[in-house]
């Protein structure tokens, strides 16, 4: 087939805490699910047994869906020996893939496991993305920072596997490049142990001292939701699209799992070229809705280039959906501009005069007037948003499964009874069992083949649905409906068992090479924590390595973050892209009696946070 029209295999990559929500994940429209390792996990608290990884790739294989292990930590030298021998358990725990950071790993007796580099790993241009592909990863995750054109131009330079992330909180510094939580409280961002310092409230000072804000989260930013473009992503070269939040709740991950399958499927249906990476259909008895469940508002980040309102500057919690604004208000109820229906127990919450948020309860509604005991803190235009919603929580947490996979039956006559045989759509292997059993023929045909394709085609209570029942016999037979419902139960539950048994795990050997890096010095923000790390970049022909952050000793006077985020710009003081009216300029942010420089390279257009 020629390449312009050969299909290509578009992912849906969701977050699991767990095993457990790596089954909803699949169930609720993931092709593939990433989940933390037993250890060495960019989000330490999220760690998973090996028995438990091994179970959920058994059950992601039945769909041909995948399991990619986070082990995407910088490691000390004392973990390496540790480190290699979980990463071949992990191996033969049945996972198709590896999430890195540490670059040593490379230097380690790998097992044949494909090897993604984490977006930890700094992946912003062509040249670094090509040297991941050139010495063994088979797919980058890229800087969440990245615009549409400079994915497409990565595209160019690489046959590597563009993943991008498309929905859920976002890190305001470049990943991996974050020294603030470690500087601050000694948790590492790069070891999995983030203590968030971005979403804390700061006062923004000029350089002669005088405070221009106060007690704002100026580096806490809005959630990325990309929904609207994932047919532009794919164009630009992306295959693999993720959702963030290994931390959320079950309805978070129900919810935007289904979100984003519609979205997907949306385009799948129209384009003949793409295809799901996973086999089964998805039958939703809910509408996904993104704004339904956790989040700080959205926006697509710099995808389509610089905006002003991307920060979450009031508040770094999630504020649901906007309802509208308050209309009425009286001593007892109050009143919205509003098309959505709210119910008792729902969650509400505004921003007061001062910019404070304040959560409040639904008592009851009844005509749509609110009850609440908390009227007095309320002012008619305030906008309302619900980040509780009751009734779709309650639905959401109702519904087990919404994947369904296609199969066909087929019921035929043999000697001693007859056979069923069932076979997966689009896969090539089947299964048959034969119910033995004296033929009787029917005395009226007609009934006894309506009964017979009303009984086989009952799939409740599994994940099957028929798409076509032939039944070829050479004359009509009557057949008692306890035995069709024996067969059937029996078939389908043996089609389930071999459910993905033409599924293959890729195998990836890993030959050290010395393919030439790109620069010949590296400072602290390459992360080199361990001699095999050192080891893989001299390999590569840097000359000079220098310790990671974690492990310097002088911490002062050093970068702690660097940021697309720029205040200058979200004051409207940029030199590059607006005419300033005002003289301050922002020069430190200050946390209680803790305060960092600010400095812009506006060369590159990123904001510098330092010690």
């Amino acid at each position: 087939m020629p390449d312009e029209i050969r299909i290509k295999q578009l992912e849906l990559l969701s977050p699991a805490k767990n095993s457990d929500y790596g089954k909803i994940a699949i169930n609720f429209g993931a092709d593939a699910v990433y989940i933390g390792a037993p250890k060495f996990s960019a989000r330490a608290s999220a760690g998973n047994s090996l028995h438990d990884i091994e179970q959920l790739a058994k059950y992601a294989h039945k769909f041909h869906a995948k399991v990619y292990v986070a082990l995407n930590t910088i490691l000390y030298e004392n973990e390496l020996e540790e480190t290699e021998k979980l990463i071949n358990q992990i191996y033969q725990a049945g996972v198709d893939a590896l999430i890195v950071q540490d670059l040593g790993i490379l230097e380690m007796k790998l097992p044949p496991i494909a090897l993604h580099a984490s977006t930890q790993a700094h992946n912003t241009h062509a040249m670094k993305v090509n040297f991941l592909e050139k010495v063994g990863f088979s797919r980058v995750v890229l800087a969440r920072e990245l615009s549409e054109n400079q994915i497409i131009e990565i595209k160019k330079e690489t046959t590597a596997e563009l993943e991008v992330f498309v929905h859920g909180a976002l890190c305001v510094s470049y990943s991996g490049q974050c020294y603030i939580s470690h500087y601050l409280g000694g948790r590492s961002g790069n070891r999995g142990e983030c203590a968030q310092a971005c979403r804390l409230p700061f006062d923004l000072i000029d350089k002669t001292g005088k405070t221009m804000l106060k007690n704002k989260h100026l580096l806490s930013l809005k959630d990325m939701n990309r929904a609207d473009y994932l047919y532009d992503l794919i164009q630009a070269g992306v295959t693999s699209f993720k959702i963030e939040g290994r931390m959320k709740d079950e309805n978070y991950l129900k919810n935007n799992t289904a979100f984003y399958r519609k979205k997907l499927d949306s385009i799948l249906e129209n384009k003949p070229t793409y295809k799901t990476s996973s086999i089964g259909h998805f039958f939703f008895d809910f509408e996904p809705d993104a704004e339904k469940t956790f989040n700080r508002k959205y926006s697509d980040y710099f995808l389509n280039g610089r905006k002003q309102d991307i920060h979450s500057l009031d508040t770094p919690k999630s504020l649901g959906k906007s309802l509208g604004k308050i209309t009425n208000i009286t001593s007892e109820y109050f009143q919205l501009l509003t098309n959505e229906e709210l119910s008792n127990g729902d969650g509400l919450c505004f921003l007061n005069e001062n910019k404070e948020l304040i959560g409040l309860r639904v008592e009851k509604v009844i005509d749509k007037k609110i009850y609440t005991n908390q009227l007095a803190l309320l002012k008619k235009e305030f906008e309302i948003y619900r980040n509780h919603d009751h009734q779709f929580i309650k639905t959401l947490s109702s519904i087990e499964n919404c994947r369904f996979v296609s199969i066909r039956l087929f019921l035929s006559e043999i000697q001693t009874g007859f056979r069923l045989k069932a076979s997966v759509e689009n896969q090539n292997y089947s299964v048959e069992q034969t119910l033995e059993i004296e033929k009787e023929i029917a005395n009226n045909a007609e009934k006894a083949i309506e009964n017979i394709k009303n009984q086989l085609t009952k799939t409740g209570g599994t994940i099957f649905k028929i798409t076509d029942l032939k039944i070829e016999f050479s004359t009509a037979y009557f057949i008692q409906t306890s035995k069709l419902n024996e067969l059937r139960r029996s078939v389908l539950a043996e089609l389930y068992e071999r459910l993905g048994a033409n599924y293959t795990t890729e195998k990836i050997r890993h030959t050290p090479n010395s393919f030439p890096y790109f620069e010949k010095e590296l400072n602290y923000q390459a992360n080199i924590s361990n001699s095999l790390s050192a080891k893989f970049y001299q390999r590569h022909g840097v000359e000079k390595v220098e310790k990671a952050f974690e492990l310097s000793e002088n911490k002062e006077n050093k970068q702690l973050m660097v940021t697309k985020l720029c205040i200058k710009y979200n004051l409207g003081q940029c030199e590059k892209y607006q005419k300033p009216t005002k003289s301050e300029i922002p020069k430190y942010l200050k946390y209680n009696n803790q305060k960092f420089m600010l400095e812009f390279d506006c060369k590159n257009c990123v904001m510098l946070v330092k010690s």
